[in-house]
């Protein structure tokens, strides 16, 4: 039991790696305290489309990684 929870979780952790690799740049200007991009750091805009898929995808997989942990964690301590 112990090592399927781990093999998943290693599958879960690459996965979530790539997930967060594929999300969207959210602020154009490549300097976050440049003049010109610091009105866009405060705007709250709705994600759409594949932003919106893959906010939703990362946050579905963060809350199994941790489920899978916490219960290795548990496992482990016995």
């Amino acid at each position: 039991m112990y090592n399927l929870l781990l093999t998943i979780l290693l599958v879960l952790s690459v996965l979530l790696v790539i997930a967060i690799f594929m999300q969207p740049q959210k602020n154009p200007s490549s300097n976050v305290f440049d003049n010109s991009g610091s009105e866009a750091l405060f705007e709250r805009s709705k994600a759409r489309g594949f932003e919106a898929f893959m906010q939703r995808f990362t946050a579905v997989l963060v809350f199994f990684w941790l489920l899978i942990a916490l219960g290795l964690a548990i496992l482990s301590s016995r």
